[in-house]
């Protein structure tokens, strides 16, 4: 029951995310310069529809107070989007930024830069994890010594520094799918170690099993025995390791683009939205814009749940298996 609630309390969030041009009430991009740091918009009642009253800024442009003259319903299935409102009405359910871009919307859209990360990161990492880990454990030896020693190194290396340098050699514009791409290749190409040594543990054990010296003695070659044979055996630390790796890859993801080393404006993620946080007065005057940082919490811990019922499940199985 736990692990169903989880894996529809995840399929939800990846569902509004993936449904982000529709669930968004604007574009990612759209800019209402009238409205900087607006905060966020106030239903009311008009019976039993919801409204909200017009919108006008005072003297400076951040303070706004509501022109209760006249109302503007909230619709639904409006401009091809789930929900908003006419024009010239304005709806800011978590607020805008600076450039009066709707926080919500962004949000959204920023989690699918977030999540795509985390996911591409996540299947390099376990693809050269498997890979490593299945030549390390089968073959043992001097290969196995090798790539051990390989990913030892690899965990020694300043890849934060490595990452930093990288972008001084690149041209100040980067695209946002090249700044994709680079982000993602790192941050999975950091992660493969830890993966490639479970899966190492459990080929070293599964080529001693008596099913695998029976297909040997029948004269099967070694890529066989791994495909076959083995693989198969590693499919549940995999999958453990997917619940772990995707949340720390995101996570990694936000930070490195907080830092200004991922996918750079317009084009929004959670980490470059809280760019914008990072000044006091922002912070304290515009709380709002702390919203990429909490609405990434439920999917984190969503993953590590998800990883925990997973691992639960795998140390009951010998108990039930007697």
């Amino acid at each position: 029951m736990k692990l169903r609630l989880t894996l529809a309390g995840l399929a939800l969030l990846h569902g509004a995310i993936l449904l982000a041009p529709w669930l968004a009430p604007y574009d990612y991009a759209e800019q209402h310069r009238d409205f900087p740091y607006a905060p966020p918009s106030r239903l009311h009642w008009a019976g039993l529809r919801p409204v909200v009253y017009g919108l006008v800024p005072d003297t400076g442009g951040e303070i706004y107070r509501e022109d209760t003259s006249r109302q503007y319903p909230l619709e639904l299935f409006i401009h091809g989007r789930l929900f908003g409102v006419a024009a010239p009405a304005v709806f800011f359910p978590w607020g805008t930024d600076s450039l009066g871009r709707d926080v919500f919307s962004r949000v959204l859209y920023g989690g699918r830069i977030s999540l795509l990360t985390g996911l591409a990161a996540t299947l390099l990492s376990l693809g050269l994890g498997l890979l490593w880990g299945t030549l390390a454990g089968f073959y043992g030896g001097w290969v196995d010594a090798i790539l051990m020693r390989a990913g030892e190194l690899f965990l020694a290396l300043p890849w934060l520094y490595f990452l930093l340098g990288v972008r001084a050699f690149l041209p100040l514009h980067v695209s946002p799918t090249e700044s994709f791409f680079l982000l993602a290749g790192i941050i999975g190409t950091v992660g493969w170690v830890r993966p490639a040594r479970l899966v190492r543990g459990v080929v070293l054990s599964a080529r001693e099993r008596p099913f695998v010296a029976a297909a040997r003695g029948f004269g099967a070659s070694g890529f066989y025995l791994m495909r076959r044979h083995i693989l198969p055996l590693t499919g549940s630390v995999v999958l453990t390791q997917a619940t772990v790796l995707i949340p720390q890859f995101i996570l990694a993801e936000v930070t490195l683009s907080f830092l200004g080393l991922g996918v750079g404006e317009p084009v929004p993620s959670w980490g470059n939205m809280l760019m914008e946080a990072r000044q006091f007065h922002t912070l304290v005057s515009h709380a709002w814009m702390l919203a990429p940082g909490f609405a990434s919490v439920p999917l984190l811990f969503g993953y590590l749940r998800l990883a925990d019922l997973l691992l639960e499940k795998q140390h009951l199985a010998p108990v039930a298996d007697l």
